[in-house]
């Protein structure tokens, strides 16, 4: 594993400059485009992933928790900015639907399944799982509201759909800050957070913080450079391919985007380090839910046509609703093996069978 962390992102590097000449002297060939584009992507989000990790660990839990809120879902913050700039909400959306239920499904679903072939029962805190379940359970219900909302008001003059939405992002974003304070601060201990704070301490000891911090900044950058490049080309790449919008955005899109995530968990679970791997697949779609949209609606008065709304449709409510109750049922006795994680990947795929075949 660590010859390819070492030697595969390097490589890939190569279709950065690959997908800028190919959007830049034949810009018809959208599809071409789109998939080195992809491509370019995922190096750079496991650069992000790696410098936010080693400079978290350096800073301490306060500003290590406000660098993991910020940069580790800095691709998804990205792309969903520059589609919201190109006037494309639904596929903000669904990317967002997506996240949400890869991490939680397809995440530890393969993490557990990685796993549990290589020991038959792993471990982790239910303390910390629970709370982030929690969590997520409050992101369904964010959900749920606007869209009973949006269909109940459905032809009422003067109706404050749009203020609703705006509000309710305000509260998840102050609720995912207070989380920050709670398991970083007041409830370190019960959080599952104690022990983590020098794990890489003997690596980043011999690693400056600016060259981490020059790394993130690039790797940035360069995802914000990629990324306008795949929105450009993504309308007309979904239409030659006879994919709808919506598929595109909850499945390729949100992979794209957690790449660097979904590899880092496998390998946790592979090294029997399954608190990592749910951490990593809970933390992260708490963060998309509470962190992500919230930014994103805020940003969309900024950047957007018009205003991004809150209201998902019903088979992506349901598709949240699923994923958060079964990720609810595996963790809530602490420990998991491999079918747990058939049954994941079971329930994943066939969420994503629906989301393809969807009339839209």
């Amino acid at each position: 594993m660590p010859l390819i962390r070492r030697y595969a992102l390097p490589a890939t590097l190569i279709f950065i400059p690959i997908s800028v000449a190919l959007a830049w002297f034949t810009p018809e060939r959208h599809t071409a485009i789109f998939v080195t584009s992809v491509l370019a992507i995922l190096p750079l989000a496991g650069y992000i992933g790696r410098a936010t990790e080693a400079l978290a660990e350096q800073l301490g839990g306060g500003i290590g928790g406000l660098l993991n809120a910020t940069f580790g879902n800095a691709a998804e913050l990205i792309i969903g900015a520059l589609a919201l700039r190109e006037g494309l909400p639904n596929l903000v959306k669904a990317s967002i639907t997506g996240s949400i239920i890869g991490n939680l499904l397809l995440v530890f679903g393969a993490s557990a399944l990685v796993g549990g072939l290589k020991y038959p029962v792993q471990h982790f805190n239910k303390t910390a799982a629970g709370l982030g379940t929690t969590m997520l359970l409050l992101s369904t219900i964010s959900l749920v509201v606007p869209a009973v909302f949006h269909r109940l008001s459905r032809g009422v003059p003067d109706s404050p759909e749009l203020k609703l939405d705006t509000e309710i992002a305000v509260v998840l974003f102050v609720t995912y800050c207070l989380s920050l304070v709670f398991t970083l601060r007041t409830h370190r201990d019960r959080a599952g957070m104690a022990a983590n704070g020098k794990s890489g301490e003997q690596q980043t000891h011999h690693e400056g913080k600016k060259r981490w911090f020059l790394m993130l900044l690039g790797s940035t950058a360069a995802v914000a450079v990629v990324s306008e490049i795949m929105v450009g080309s993504l309308e007309a790449t979904a239409k030659a391919l006879g994919l709808s919008e919506l598929f595109v955005g909850v499945v390729i899109v949100a992979l794209i985007g957690n790449a660097a995530e979904h590899y880092t968990a496998v390998v946790m679970a592979a090294n029997n380090k399954m608190e990592a791997a749910i951490s990593i697949a809970v933390g992260s779609s708490t963060q998309i839910a509470l962190f992500v949209a919230p930014a994103l609606v805020f940003l969309s008065y900024v950047l957007a046509p018009e205003p991004m709304d809150l209201v998902f449709s019903t088979f992506e409510i349901v598709a949240i609703g699923l994923s958060v109750l079964s990720i609810g049922f595996i963790a809530h006795d602490g420990e998991t093996h491999w079918m747990e994680g058939v049954q994941l990947l079971a329930v994943y795929i066939i969420l994503a069978l629906g989301f393809f075949f969807l009339p839209v």
